[in-house]
This record gives C-alpha cells, sequence and structure tokens, in this order.
C-alpha cells in the first residue's frame, strides 16, 4: 500500500465511519478502484485507521468524556458495548468470511438505505432529548442493535442510530450516543486486530497485527499518516452530519447507499471484482 493508497482510503474511513453509509462497503469500493490488493497488511490497515476516527470523537466531545462526575455515562457506554464485544469474539472468523463478500455488502447497502428513506416517518415522537435521560437499559438495547452492523454493509452507526430513535431518543440525541459507543466499540474492535488476534503465518509462528505494523518502516508510515487523515476528515464528517441531520433527517443518505450498493452491484457484474 502506498502512501496516495493510504491517505484515499483514511479519507473514505473518515467521510463515512459515522455516517450511515458504511464504511465497509465505500472501502471495499475505493480499494478495488484503486487497485489494492488484498492482503494482510491491507485488511489490518483498514481495522486499525479506525483509531483516528475514535480520536476524532473523542476530541470533538472530551467535555463529555472527562466529566468524571456524570459517571453513569460511562457505565451506560460499557453496557452498552458488551453485545457486541461478546457477539464479535464468538463470532469473529464468520464476520471476517463475510467481509470476503462483496455481494453481502452490495445487498446490505441497498437494503438499508431503503430503510433509512423511510424511517423518519416512524419515529416522529420522540421522548428523550439530552444524553443524561438515557436509561442503562435503553442503551444496552442500543448496543444490541448495534450489532446488526457485524454484517458487511449495514452500518454501525445506521444500526446504533436507528436502535436508538427506537427507544425514543430524538434524532440529534441517537447520532451523539452513536457517536459516543463507537468509542469503546471501535477501539476494542481495532485493539483485537492489533494485539489479539493472529493475522498471518509467519515461519511456523502466527504474526500479531502489531507486529505486522512494525515489519516495515512503510508500513508504519502507511498506518501514521492514515490514522492522521482519517482524524481531520471524520472531525469533518461528524461536525457536517449533525446539521445536515437537522435540516433533512436521513432520507438523502437512503438515496446515497442505494446509489452505492448499485455501484458495487455493478462492479461485482462486471467482473471488476
Amino acid at each position: 500500500m502506498s502512501i496516495f493508497e493510504a491517505v484515499i482510503v483514511a479519507i473514505v474511513e473518515g467521510l463515512t465511519e459515522f455516517l450511515p453509509v458504511s464504511s465497509t462497503g465505500h472501502m471495499i469500493i475505493a480499494s478495488t478502484l484503486l487497485g489494492i490488493h488484498k492482503e494482510e497488511f491491507t485488511k489490518l490497515f483498514e481495522v486499525a485507521i479506525q483509531l483516528g476516527a475514535i480520536l476524532a470523537v473523542v476530541v470533538l466531545y472530551w467535555k463529555k468524556f472527562v466529566d468524571f462526575k456524570s459517571f453513569s455515562f460511562y457505565i451506560k457506554l460499557v453496557m452498552a458495548v458488551i453485545p457486541a464485544l461478546v457477539l464479535g469474539f464468538l463470532f469473529s472468523d464468520q464476520i471476517d468470511a463475510m467481509l470476503e463478500s462483496p455481494l453481502t455488502v452490495a445487498i446490505s447497502l441497498l437494503v438499508g438505505g431503503i430503510v433509512l428513506i423511510f424511517i423518519d416517518r416512524y419515529f416522529q415522537h420522540p421522548l428523550i432529548r439530552e444524553e443524561k435521560d438515557i436509561s442503562i437499559g435503553r442503551a444496552m438495547i442500543i448496543g444490541a442493535w448495534q450489532c446488526i452492523a457485524m454484517i458487511p454493509g449495514v452500518s454501525r452507526s445506521a444500526a446504533s442510530i436507528i436502535g436508538g430513535m427506537q427507544q425514543k431518543l430524538s434524532r440529534n440525541v441517537a447520532a451523539e450516543f452513536s457517536f459516543f459507543l463507537a468509542v469503546p466499540t471501535m477501539a476494542a474492535a481495532t485493539g483485537y486486530s492489533l494485539i489479539l488476534k493472529n493475522w498471518q503465518a509467519d515461519g511456523g509462528r502466527e504474526q500479531k497485527g502489531y507486529e505486522m505494523l512494525l515489519a516495515s518502516p512503510d508500513n508504519m508510515m502507511a498506518f501514521a499518516v492514515g490514522n492522521i487523515v482519517a482524524f481531520i476528515v471524520a472531525l469533518l464528517a461528524i461536525k457536517f452530519f449533525i446539521g445536515f441531520l437537522q435540516k433533512h433527517g436521513f432520507r438523502w443518505f437512503g438515496y446515497y447507499r442505494i446509489a452505492a450498493g448499485i455501484i458495487l452491484l455493478i462492479l461485482l457484474w462486471t467482473g471488476i471484482i
């Protein structure tokens, strides 16, 4: 992976990670168009650059994350992330297998797009307009909704936001809680990939993700540049998303997902993927 390719993939990650459009689907399209080969490091890179996106949330909402007087906030995040941690650990191999199926991603983009076009009509009377009013029980249910995004192309952001709206959160509060929930979820996924999960056989032993990053200066440079770019782009994307959501809702994201799904199907049908 060249630095140019790392920058492009990082821009795609930063733009799409917190929007309800599926970062996985977009990175598959971007990697294919760039001609990036699916090797162990490139797979690792697409997970590891989430660190930059995570940092963007922490910086934008730093007062929330350092308000140690509001202990219930941390409890809600911990309880909400448990379903994803358990299922992610138990079904890691199956999830990786689905990531190898662009057809699954394309179908998920299309179905999710149709859902987003109509979602605003179903949740028009929210009861919760501030994060402090979210109960631990509601947080756990939102966390369970997030698990749907283990199907590639569904979008973690879309699943958790819809789960929040189903639990009577307003659109903005559901979106913000989705951002908060992304921090422990994505940190766990990245840490698992870098530290615990074995990625590549190397001389009779398994090479872990962090060893792969340290294997060459080029890998380290791509990782560093990718995270910096993802951080900057994610900052802008989050600010845009909240403003756009207030004015327009989810309908246009639905149209966009359908278009992205059709593009991916065309790439599959023509044999490009």
